[in-house]
């Protein structure tokens, strides 16, 4: 499925220099990037969810740490 991605003149030029620079195209570019943020926003929200059960899990744990 296509898009049309719509930058500013200067997103762009970084993105055309980027690009230059690893000997890439700007679409290479972009979609590793894009690759790249959904890669870490799906990592942050396991990790926030398997925060979230541990302290469910192990809180009377956690309640005697900090009672220590």
């Amino acid at each position: 499925m296509g898009m049309t991605l719509r930058t500013s003149d200067e997103q762009t030029e970084a993105l055309r220099r980027q690009a230059a620079a690893e000997g890439r195209s700007m679409q290479a570019v972009a979609l590793a990037a894009i690759d790249e943020y959904i890669a870490r926003r799906t990592h942050k929200a396991m990790v926030a969810d398997a925060l979230q059960r541990v302290v469910r899990e192990e809180a009377g744990v956690l309640e005697r740490l900090r009672d220590a």
